[in-house]
């Protein structure tokens, strides 16, 4: 029996954040599919390379990862997108309980597990 590896895709303005969560979760089985700097990116990158998970920093440059989520979940099919943010959940208050996304991690506790 074959498992078929979880597809991500990393949205996050910084580079070098983007290495290191590439590295740490292909370490740990995942499937780095793509990455993106900012919102329009990442909205075309879902759209053609169609991952199950999409890893979303919330401080992009022009539209906010608030945004970006909402409009991935008004795709068909879409994949479960995670917030992420180097700022503490506290930070964002309300939003991050009315928005689309499967879940919040800082960017400090980011793992495979997570």
């Amino acid at each position: 029996m074959s498992l078929v590896r979880s597809t991500v895709l990393i949205v996050d303005d910084h580079e070098d954040f983007r290495d290191s969560a590439r590295a740490l979760l292909e370490a740990e089985g995942f499937e780095v599919i793509g990455e993106a700097s900012d919102g329009t990116e990442a909205l075309a990158a879902v759209a053609a390379l169609r991952p199950s998970i999409v890893l979303l920093d919330i401080q992009l440059p022009g539209v906010d990862g608030f945004s970006v989520a909402e409009q991935i979940a008004e795709i068909s099919y879409p994949p479960v997108v995670v917030l992420i943010s180097s700022r503490d959940a506290a930070a964002y208050g309300p939003r991050l309980v009315q928005t689309s996304a499967r879940g919040f991690l800082p960017k400090s506790a980011l793992s495979g597990e997570a």
